[in-house]
């Protein structure tokens, strides 16, 4: 035992080689020490085991500094990776939902004027600018943006209802993602949930019976993830303004989806636009930034003065207020949408491209695939929005079908770069309705080199 101990390389030894070099400069000292220590430690215990002879130590030494560096790369991979999103999911929450437009905002790399007047050489108000490109861009009264939509309904209900009530239908009593439940988030605002109606059906002499001397507002929230249908009611949304404005309430809107344009332009079911839930008279509406507005993660307020104005000035907006480059992002794509620059907005980009082009890119994919060894078929899929919004509806679309166990979607997933997308049954399906066609050629490679593999490891037993 002493004379195999004896036969492990020293550290100073391992970090001589030419690939622990390279990886001092690339992890540092410190972590490659750390990692041949811990890989020096396995084969003694091994050793001690009896599980090493003289001839598999050799082998298992020479091996070391490679596995070292896998060690290390595997622990200091990204944890946010770039990935291709072929789930078919344009706003996929786990996936980072809209996608940004590129270049990066040349400001973001240095300073910028954030909360500074260069006209007047003195400290400004961080939110001003952006307030009002919001303004004009929505063509409202006034907006806020803090940084999701969870924090836009908290702060307009702390502000506005604060140990008063709420008048919500229970039809509207929503879960997304099992962390935002509009009863918890209406409770952690101060506000009193009064539920009216039943879940399938809600009248405005449910709303009506249900406000009293401690009502502040009646809120409407999106059905965001779910429909209910069949024998179904809910009260116009007119009406239901005209309900609370005739006792002084507000009708607050928690829209969700951030929706700005018709959405039959791509052939979707139309989502109530915030423009059009104004103009139907609500007070105030939220709504996310990075869903159907294609920004960055932000929750924003847009309505009338008298109930968005406060919110800026509330002691609790401080802590829920935007960083720089979210602030600089949502400029951008506010600028896209005010010019009618769709086609600079990444999401309206990828709704824009037609079925057939799917199509085309989809069978020149497989047909390359096939002649490199891999089964891959062009099959017609459907894709979705996601992210909450136009639940149920979906897009034509083509992918790549690739019959493999499912080995092959791990080898995708754990790849470079990594590739998301859906099984069925024992077939990997990889939508194109999200992939950029800049990235057809790294989706093609990806998939060859993770079919291969997943093909290694089911020969070998691993």
């Amino acid at each position: 035992m002493t004379t195999l101990y004896r036969r492990l390389p020293a550290v100073h030894r391992l970090l001589e080689t030419p690939e622990l070099v390279a990886a001092i400069k690339q992890y540092g000292r410190p972590a490659v020490v750390g990692a041949c220590r811990r890989a020096l430690g396995e084969l003694r215990t091994a050793a001690a085991r009896g599980a090493l002879g003289n001839e598999q130590l050799e082998l298992e030494c020479a091996s070391l500094p490679s596995r070292v560096v896998q060690t290390l790369v595997e622990t200091w991979r990204r944890p946010y990776a770039e990935i291709i999103n072929a789930t078919g999911v344009l706003l996929h929450t786990n996936l980072g939902r809209a996608p940004l437009p590129s270049p990066m905002p040349a400001q973001l790399a240095g300073y910028l004027a954030l909360e500074y007047e260069l006209e007047e050489g003195r400290r400004g108000q961080r939110l001003a600018p952006l307030a009002d490109r919001l303004r004009e861009t929505l063509g409202v009264e006034s907006a806020v943006m803090v940084n999701n939509n969870a924090a836009a309904l908290a702060l307009l209900l702390r502000t506005h209802a604060d140990g008063r009530e709420v008048v919500v239908s229970r039809g509207q009593l929503i879960e997304i993602g099992g962390s935002f439940r509009l009863p918890d988030v209406m409770a952690a605002a101060g506000a009193r949930l009064v539920e009216v109606g039943c879940t399938n059906r809600t009248h405005l002499e449910d709303y009506r019976r249900a406000i009293g001397e401690a009502t502040a507002a009646v809120l409407v929230a999106h059905q965001s993830n779910y429909r209910v249908i069949g024998f179904t009611s809910e009260p116009p949304l007119d009406e239901l303004a005209r309900l609370a404005h005739d006792h002084n309430l507000p009708l607050l809107v928690d829209q969700g989806s951030g929706a700005v344009h018709d959405l039959g332009r791509w052939g979707l079911p139309h989502e109530p636009t915030v423009g059009e839930l104004l103009a139907a008279g609500a007070d105030a509406v939220c709504f996310s930034g990075d869903k159907l507005l294609g920004g960055p993660q932000a929750g924003i307020v847009a309505g009338r003065s008298r109930w968005v104005d406060p919110l800026a000035r509330h002691p609790l907006f401080r802590a829920l207020r935007p960083d720089k480059t979210a602030l600089v992002w949502m400029d951008r794509v506010l600028e896209a949408h005010r010019a009618g620059r769709l086609e600079d907005i990444p999401l309206y980009a990828l709704l824009d491209v037609p079925e057939g082009v799917l199509r085309r890119r989809a069978r020149r994919i497989a047909r390359s695939l096939t002649k490199n060894g891999v089964p891959a078929t062009a099959v017609a899929t459907r894709s979705a929005l996601g992210g909450g919004t136009t639940p149920g509806a979906t897009l034509a679309s083509w992918g790549v079908a690739v019959q493999a166990a499912p080995p092959l979607a791990a080898a995708l997933r754990t790849g470079a770069p990594p590739v998301v997308g859906t099984m069925h049954d024992d077939t990997v399906v990889l939508d194109l309705r999200a992939v950029f066609s800049s990235q057809d050629r790294t989706l093609e490679a990806a998939v060859a080199t993770a079919y291969k593999a997943s093909q290694n490891r089911q020969a070998t037993g691993r």
